[in-house]
């Protein structure tokens, strides 16, 4: 906890943050409102790794962010000095196609890209040349004469092929024009020989009406045909097709004609080319990016070369199908080649063919490092390889890391893979060395590798070790096989607090299917990590299913019975957490619509009917129809049960049939419990279709399991959008699985919580408040009065300066930011500075524009006491959606902020948290690679300066704290808005004052050297709900020698809201009360009170009293203390 200290002097300065807000003022010392555009980067780095293939070769993947989305990309560089070299892979002849990887692994490539565009779905073949071993294969077909070349010492480097060829007939020579081609132009010749494979050759002729075929073999006419074949052919035989004038020619040739057909090529360079696949558009050029397109975007692959073509670049990036990669234009492509310094580069085929493999040291074999845009390996018909020199197969080095790879570790991380670096105390972490030669390939001498670690014991098990320690701090794992020696470093935290199952809930739909799911651990400050299974103790009925460890990384359940369930005990040493596995999984039809008997419709901002149509999917069904012209915010057309549908047992999935026009509406099913509870809504997808298509949504993880289907919900966010129409839905369903009950986890209580207020002080003080909602239209409404209340208390706490986080209006109309300032002015005036961050709600009705114009700005950056304060814009549920500039704003003030002494501190405020803590998940971040980042961009910056870190935000619909990687993220309730969970779980009206301490340099450097330990102690949180009554339970006489447990409940309006965590309250007994534990009371105290527990326990006969305060209402209790 922070430190108590005297409070000093609340306000040093103000600075105005825009023309014109007399109360929009935010509290500044020092730094800017804002950082100044040009000074902000143009693209973040969000990861970069790399990992070597081979000498010289050395394989990269780099994750960015910038104003136009995130951006992965994937790269092989050569260094052809140090023995690398390219060659050309294909499947055979020209027209065989498959996984670029297979004839890489099968001519020992170290790593592999796809190659030319192709004459896909149908020949196959490549578009632009092939010259391999220095003979050509194949001519340009349809002009694409570039090509990336390399010579006999591997030199690469782009050109352009020149091709030319005769047909030496009877009556003369005629031009030869395309070799191996999958087009030939009008009135054109083409060969074909061995190399094209046996894909029919009309390909090439497929809209010509004069076609003759003459096949030639070792210069002898041996067959004059009307339509070209299909056969393959063989070595010296060659198919001459001619269409329109050049196939009457050929047509007048006979059996046994002499035919002489010759070729070549050569580079317009003039030099030599050993191996030469096609390229397309020139990207650098003398190592300038070239002006090609820059607006489609799509997966890509470029190859790039240094001046003088020793060095190679190969560079992929992620298209958006199975990534949140948006891909990349040409355009990108050129200036990240040219960024990395190449003198020349082209584009090669990308979209779903863009494949590049590569091996992991100790290995041979090829692994996919980006993401396929076609979810899978493309047949493509050729590419290169990447070639070392013959190894050795003798032990020269290892590469040693954790056996758990992070793709495959357990993880809750928004997005990305888990940690197993990261380690606790007193638990194991298997750690892998694979031995490897001179060229980072396998090795054949087996060598007996040794183990050692600093701070921890180590189990050697051969290429693996199992490493222990129990103290936290960095542990360095060392391998070592003969003179090889190889590290990694573990950081160990502090034993775990607490386990969470990857999954709480394993449905394993039948008796050939399996299941799976890990386990994380979680120490005392939110930091998690894998637990490995050899750590784990599985109790559950073996008659019903089975589970076994999946290496180190989880738990897989194989059934043994169908339509049963059972629950699977997990242990820790002293910690416990459940799983349920079901066997088995039935659909219920729920609804035919065969009648609307049921159904009613209902509309928000809209209107909307229901009823029956013959037009079902099979039969009759049901239409909704609706009119969403007549308003600007959300507007929702419901078809709603009057009796909700439902089964018993376990719901894992809901379903039904909608038919759509492409209009783009948005879907959400609502369901009900068991006791009739509504849930929060579970959304689905935009209706993009045309036609008929199933919408089937997973229930979410901890939501109830009995549940029954109550509405469907056609929404429209966007402003623009003004149209009427209508869905069918037909066929809704219900897959459940057998019930097993899940003891829920203790909630987990961060210690930012300040749950005993007797104890809270602190140099200064800041408020948020958030989700009030309001509308012009209804100026003296319950939310208008509920966030006049949160001011009123704002104000007569006398905070430094307050925040509102979101959402204080509801449709974004003029009229309600009017109000909203109206109801500042009227309710704080100048008494305390503040910061209006726009919500969701902010833009419900309209753009931007109109927050701007009467709050100002939507993201700054300030300072105050020490502490940086950066507030984000996340309206339209992304912080790039409110602009790339305040991600690149936040990472420039973190920067700055580490290197500044007067910064101890950083405060991020913004509307949507990272993290949703209720199960539908509804109200987080969208882009869950940003929420990734944000919590890293936090944890990192904590962890090496030692400053604190604080999130705070909005929006869920309760008061809320967690940590992750020992940063505190507290999320504020609504002010005035209905909660959207229950009193004791945070559901209640209020808002939150934070106390903060500054960071001392000695404190930093303590952080800084102990991560592990939880970072610095600096800030807390009050959550302060409404108080309409406040009453305290305690009994009027209390023997000496018992105790008895205190409660208090706080009422706002129908809502009874219990005095526990989360919320803060300060409780006062009497002087003659010792505060703290019983043993340690005096003689002189006639009763002990223990604030944690609220447990009052007699001494002594006497009278006492407690004082209890929650907001800004005190109740005081008399207690008679009774021999």
């Amino acid at each position: 906890m922070p430190r108590s200290r005297r409070v000093r002097a609340l306000l040093s300065s103000v600075l105005l943050l825009g023309a014109g807000l007399a109360t929009a003022a935010a509290p500044s010392s020092a730094a800017p409102s804002a950082a100044e555009p040009d000074t902000l980067p143009a693209s973040i780095e969000a990861a970069t790794s790399e990992r070597p293939v081979a000498p010289g070769v050395t394989a990269e993947e780099t994750e960015t962010l910038d104003d136009r989305g995130w951006q992965v990309t994937n790269a092989v560089t050569i260094d052809t000095a140090q023995g690398a070299e390219l060659g050309y892979l294909s499947h055979g002849s020209l027209t065989d196609i498959g996984p670029i990887t297979e004839p890489g692994q099968a001519a020992g490539a170290v790593a592999v890209v796809n190659g030319d565009f192709y004459d896909i779905n149908n020949s196959g073949a490549p578009i632009g040349p092939v010259i391999t071993g220095g003979e050509l294969l194949k001519s340009p077909s349809g002009g694409q004469t570039r090509v990336v070349a390399f010579d006999a010492d591997g030199a690469g480097r782009v050109t352009t092929i020149e091709f030319a060829g005769t047909v030496g007939l009877p009556a003369g020579d005629r031009a030869l024009d395309r070799l191996n081609s999958s087009d030939l132009p009008a009135n054109g010749i083409g060969a074909y020989d061995e190399h094209w494979g046996d894909y029919p050759r009309t390909r090439a002729v497929q809209n010509a009406t004069n076609v003759t075929e003459v096949l030639v073999a070792d210069g002898v006419v041996t067959e004059v045909r009307e339509a070209p074949g299909a056969e393959a052919l063989g070595a010296g035989t060659v198919a001459l097709v001619g269409r329109e004038q050049a196939a009457d020619v050929l047509a007048t040739l006979r059996p046994g004609d002499a035919v002489a057909v010759d070729w070549q090529a050569r580079a317009a360079d003039g030099r030599p080319v050993d191996v030469a696949i096609g390229a397309h558009a020139l990207l650098v050029q003398d190592g300038v990016p070239q002006p090609v397109d820059d607006a489609t975007y799509a997966a890509r692959t470029a190859i790039g070369f240094s001046a003088d073509g020793t060095e190679i670049t190969i560079l992929s990036a992620d298209g958006d199908n199975y990534s949140h990669s948006r891909g990349a234009t040409l355009a990108e492509m050129g200036r990240l080649m040219a960024g990395r310094g190449v003198h020349t580069a082209v584009e090669i085929d990308g979209g779903g063919s863009s494949t590049m493999a590569t091996r992991l040291p100790g290995t041979s074999a090829l692994r996919v490092d980006n993401a396929l845009s076609d979810g899978e390996l493309r047949s493509v018909p050729n590419g290169l390889g990447v070639f070392v020199p013959s190894p050795s197969e003798d032990t020269a080095g290892l590469w040693t890391r954790p056996a758990l790879a992070p793709d495959d570790a357990p993880s809750d991380a928004p997005a990305g893979g888990g940690r197993p670096d990261l380690a606790f105390a007193g638990l194991a972490r298997t750690v892998a060395a694979t031995p490897h030669d001179e060229t980072y390939g396998p090795v054949s001498d087996e060598p007996s590798i040794t183990w050692s670690a600093s701070g921890a014991t180590v189990d050697p098990a051969g290429a693996t070790a199992t490493v222990v320690s129990t103290e936290p701090g960095t542990v360095t794992v060392t391998a070592a096989a003969g003179p090889a020696r190889s590290e990694t470093a573990l950081e160990v935290l502090t034993a775990p607090v607490r386990l969470q199952p990857t999954e709480r809930s394993v449905n394993v739909p039948s008796l050939t299917a399996t299941g799976s799911f890990g386990l994380l651990g979680y120490d005392a400050h939110g930091s998690s990590a894998p637990i490995e299974p050899g750590d784990v103790e599985l109790d559950y009925d073996e008659s019903l299913f089975t589970v076994t460890a999946d290496g180190v990384r989880g738990f897989t359940v194989m059934p043994v019975r169908d339509g049963v369930a059972g629950l699977v005990t997990v242990r820790v040493g002293d910690l416990e957490t459940s799983v349920g596995v079901s066997i088995g999984v039935v659909t219920h039809v729920l609804d035919t619509f065969d009648d609307a008997d049921g159904w009613r419709a209902t509309a928000t901002r809209a209107t909307a009917q229901i009823a029956p149509t013959p037009d079902g999917e099979d039969g009759a069904g049901l239409r909704l129809s609706y009119d969403f012209t007549q308003a600007t915010a959300t507007r929702l057309a419901v078809a709603q049960l009057d009796q909700p549908l439902g089964v018993e047992g376990q719901s894992r999935s809901f379903g039904v049939s909608i038919y759509g026009s492409g209009k783009g509406e948005w879907t959400a099913f609502t369901f009900v419990d068991a006791n009739g509870t509504t849930l929060p809504a579970v959304y689905g997808p935009y209706i993009t279709w045309e036609g008929w298509r199933t919408v089937e949504l997973a229930v979410p993880e901890g939501y109830p399991q009995e549940l029954s289907f109550r509405r469907l919900t056609i929404i429209e966010t966007k402003a623009a959008a003004q149209y009427t129409g209508d869905v069918r839905i037909d066929n809704l369903y219900v897959k459940a699985a057998p019930s097993v009950e899940v003891p829920a986890d203790p909630p987990a209580q961060d210690p930012i919580v300040a749950q005993d207020l007797s104890r809270a002080d602190a140099d200064w003080r800041f408020a948020v408040f958030s989700d009030a909602q309001f509308v012009a239209r209804d100026p003296d409404s319950p939310l208008v009065e509920g966030a006049r209340r949160t001011l009123r208390e704002i104000r007569a706490a006398d905070p430094n300066f307050f925040v509102i986080a979101g959402d204080l209006v509801d449709e974004a109309s003029e009229a309600d930011f009017e109000l909203a300032r109206r109801v500042l002015e009227e309710e704080i005036g100048d008494a305390v500075p503040y910061v209006y961050v726009p919500g969701n709600h902010e833009v419900m009705g309209a753009d931007i524009a109109n927050f701007e114009r009467y709050f100002g700005q939507t993201h700054r950056v300030f300072d105050h006491e020490g502490t940086r304060f950066v507030t984000l814009d996340t309206s339209l549920g992304t912080l790039r959606g409110g602009g790339f500039e305040q991600l690149a704003m936040l990472r420039q003030a973190l920067d700055d902020a580490a290197d500044d002494p007067a910064v101890n501190s950083v405060v991020v405020i913004q509307h949507h948290p990272p993290r949703d803590p209720t199960p539908s998940k509804n109200s987080q971040l969208a882009d869950r690679h940003e929420a990734a980042l944000l919590e890293r961009w936090l944890a990192d910056f904590q962890h090496d300066t030692g400053k604190g870190a604080l999130f705070a935000g909005g929006h869920v619909g309760l008061f809320h704290a967690s940590s992750v990687g020992a940063v505190p993220y507290v999320i504020n309730g609504n002010s005035a808005k209905s909660p959207s969970v229950g009193p004791a779980e945070g559901g209640f009206t209020g808002w939150t004052l934070f106390g903060v301490d500054p960071v001392t340099a000695q404190e930093q450097e303590a952080a800084r050297t102990s991560p592990y330990a939880g970072g610095p102690e600096w800030v807390t949180a009050q959550f302060r709900p409404h108080v309409d009554s406040l009453t305290v339970d305690a009994p009027a006489t209390l023997a000496v020698g018992d105790t008895a447990a205190l409660t208090a409940t706080v009422v706002q309006g129908a809502r009874s809201v219990p005095v526990a965590y989360p919320v803060s309250s300060r409780w006062v007994p009497s002087a003659a009360v010792h505060v703290g534990p019983v043993d340690e009371a005096g003689v002189r105290h006639v009763a002990s009170f223990d604030p944690a527990t609220r447990e009052l326990t007699a001494l002594r006969p006497g009278v006492v009293t407690v004082e209890v305060s929650v907001g800004d209402r005190t109740e005081v209790v008399r207690v008679r203390l009774t021999p």
